[in-house]
C-alpha cells in the first residue's frame, strides 16, 4: 500500500498522550532524539507516583513494528542514564505481558514501543503503572507539563540494565486461569481446530508457547507494514482467517472450530466461528461473562462502555452480577477494576481485562477462556451466543462508522449543534433518553440506540448503533451520517 504525505505531513506534532499513550508517525513525529527525550521524564514520573513501593526498576518493551526493539534500546539507556535500574525486554512481547511484569518485578512501571493498533507508518510509547495498568491521566499530563517546560532528568549516578524474557513469567500466570490440559487435549484429539490471526504482531507464537501444542498460527512473520493495512482485529483485515474457518466448517465431520484474532500489541481481541462469521467482542463478552460465572465460579462487578451491547448487562442479570457503565476508553475500566471487586471489563473495540489478573486488557487470556468455554461447553462459539441471546430474550445486531469530517470546525458546529438543539427523533423513532458521559448516547423507541461521538484529535466523527436488526442499526447509522453532513 502506498502512502502518499503532503508538506504539512511533516509539520511535527507535539508529545501529545492519547487514550492509551502517544503515538506518531516514524520518522515525522516518533523520532530517536523525541523518545530520547520523552523516557527519562516517564520514568520520573512514574518514580513521583508510585516511588512509595521502594523500586527503582523500570521495564522496557517493545513489539514487531519498524525499529522498535531500537527505540526500546534507546529507551532504556536514557531511563539508566537517568538513575533507574532498567529490565528491557530480550524480544518483542504482548504489551500485557510488559504490563503483568511491571505488578510481578515489584517496578516502577513500564515503557513499551508500540502503536498498538496503528497502521504500519506509527509507532507509539505507552507508559504503564506500578499495579499493572495503564496510567492515569494525571501521570501523563504531568509528563506533557514536564516536557512543555523543558525540564530534564539528572542524576548523579546511573543505575543498571539488564534483559530478560517477558513470555517466562507471563505465560506461567495465564495458564494458572484455565484449565490447560483440557484446551491441549481437545485439539490433540481432533475434537477443537483452533485458528489465530496474529496480524504481524505481538501475539505471534503466543497460543503454542501457552498450549504447548502446535495451531493453525497465520502471518506469524514479521511484517512492519501490517500486508498493507492495520492490525486491528476488523473483518476487512481478516480475509484469509475468514476463508480458511469457512472452508473448514464445509468439511465433513470438521468437528469443533475456532479462529482467535489478536491485534499489533495483542491487547485486543477478535474471533470467528467454525462457520466462518465474525465475531467482535460485542458478543465475546456476554460469552465470557456467562463461562465464568458458571463454569469458573467467578462473582463481581461486570464493567462495560457505553457503546458495549445491551446484551451485556441483561447476561450480567442471569447471574446476579451489577454492572457499572464508563465513558469508552479502558483507562475507565481499569480504574474501576482498582476500587472494586470486577469480574470482567470489557469495550466494544476489543479490549477485555479481568479483575482476578491485572487492570489491563489481555487478548490472550481472553483467547484462552473462550478456548476453554468451547471446550468444556462443547458448543461453537455462536451457538454460545445464540443460547444467551434465548435466555434473555434479547436479539440484536450492532455496527459502527467513523465518518471523516472536513475540518475542525465542522466539528465545532455539530458538537454545538448536540448541546444546544439535540434531536427529538432519531431515523424515525422518538428519542426517550440521552446519556452524554461521553459523546451523546441517544435510547430511541424502537429499543435501539445510536451513540454520536467525536475523536479529540481529529476532524472525526465516530458512530455507533445497536438495533433489534442489522437494518435498524444501519439505519441510525445513515440518518446520523445524513445529520452530520446537512450541519
Amino acid at each position: 500500500m502506498a502512502v502518499h504525505f503532503s508538506p504539512a505531513s511533516f509539520v511535527t506534532k507535539p508529545i501529545t498522550f492519547g487514550t492509551d499513550g502517544w503515538r506518531g508517525v516514524i520518522a515525522a513525529d516518533f523520532t530517536f532524539e523525541r523518545v530520547m527525550r520523552v523516557a527519562p521524564i516517564a520514568a520520573q514520573a512514574l518514580a513521583q507516583s508510585y516511588g512509595s513501593n521502594g523500586s527503582r526498576t523500570i521495564i522496557v518493551g517493545y513489539d514487531r513494528r519498524f525499529l522498535s526493539e531500537e527505540f526500546a534500546k534507546a529507551t532504556a539507556d536514557v531511563v539508566k542514564a537517568a538513575g533507574f535500574d532498567v529490565l528491557l525486554s530480550e524480544t518483542y512481547a504482548p504489551t500485557p505481558a510488559f504490563s503483568w511484569a511491571a505488578k510481578q518485578q515489584n517496578a516502577l512501571g513500564a515503557l513499551v514501543i508500540t502503536a498498538s493498533h496503528n497502521p504500519g507508518i506509527y509507532s507509539g510509547f505507552k507508559v504503564k503503572g506500578a499495579f499493572g495498568g495503564s496510567v492515569p491521566p494525571e501521570v501523563t499530563k504531568h509528563i506533557e507539563a514536564m516536557l512543555a517546560t523543558n525540564e530534564s532528568v539528572e542524576s548523579a549516578t546511573t543505575g543498571t540494565l539488564t534483559t530478560f524474557n517477558p513470555w517466562e513469567s507471563y505465560c506461567e500466570a495465564l495458564r494458572s486461569r484455565v484449565d490447560i490440559a483440557a484446551i491441549r487435549e481437545a485439539i490433540a484429539q481432533g475434537r477443537l481446530t483452533v485458528f489465530a490471526d496474529v496480524m504481524h504482531g505481538a501475539a505471534a507464537t503466543g497460543l503454542e508457547q501457552l498450549l504447548g501444542i502446535p495451531i493453525q498460527e497465520l502471518h506469524g512473520d514479521r511484517d512492519p507494514l501490517f500486508g498493507g493495512g492495520a492490525p486491528e482485529p476488523l473483518p476487512r483485515y481478516l480475509t484469509d482467517l475468514l476463508a480458511k474457518l469457512t472452508a473448514h466448517g464445509q468439511q465433513d465431520n470438521a468437528g469443533l472450530a475456532v479462529g482467535l484474532v489478536f491485534d499489533g500489541d495483542s491487547d485486543r481481541v477478535a474471533a470467528v466461528d467454525g462457520r466462518g462469521n465474525f465475531l467482535s467482542s460485542q458478543i465475546l463478552i456476554p460469552v465470557l461473562i456467562e463461562h465464568l460465572a458458571t463454569r469458573r465460579g467467578y462473582a463481581g462487578e461486570v464493567v462495560k462502555t457505553i457503546s458495549g451491547s445491551n446484551l451485556i448487562p441483561k447476561v450480567a442479570q442471569l447471574y446476579n452480577l451489577s454492572v457499572y457503565e464508563t465513558p469508552i476508553g479502558y483507562k475507565y475500566i481499569a480504574d474501576r477494576m482498582l476500587e472494586s471487586h470486577v469480574l470482567l471489563g470489557g469495550e466494544e473495540s476489543g479490549g477485555i481485562g479481568y479483575g482476578h489478573h491485572i487492570p489491563e486488557r489481555d487478548a490472550l487470556l481472553s483467547a484462552l477462556y473462550v478456548l476453554e468455554a468451547i471446550v468444556q461447553s462443547g458448543t461453537d462459539l455462536s451457538d454460545l451466543y445464540a443460547q444467551l441471546q434465548q435466555k434473555t430474550g434479547y436479539f440484536s445486531d450492532y455496527d459502527r462508522i467513523d465518518l471523516p469530517l472536513a475540518n475542525m470546525d465542522v466539528r465545532a458546529r455539530l458538537l454545538e449543534q448536540l448541546q444546544t438543539n439535540p434531536p427529538s427523533v432519531i431515523a424515525g423513532q422518538a428519542v426517550l433518553d440521552c446519556l452524554a458521559i461521553d459523546g451523546y448516547k441517544f435510547q430511541l423507541s424502537n429499543q435501539s440506540w445510536l451513540l454520536i461521538r467525536f475523536s479529540g484529535t481529529e476532524p472525526v466523527l465516530r458512530l455507533y448503533s445497536e438495533a433489534l436488526t442489522l437494518a435498524d442499526a444501519q439505519q441510525n447509522l445513515a440518518w446520523a451520517e445524513a445529520w452530520a453532513n446537512s450541519i
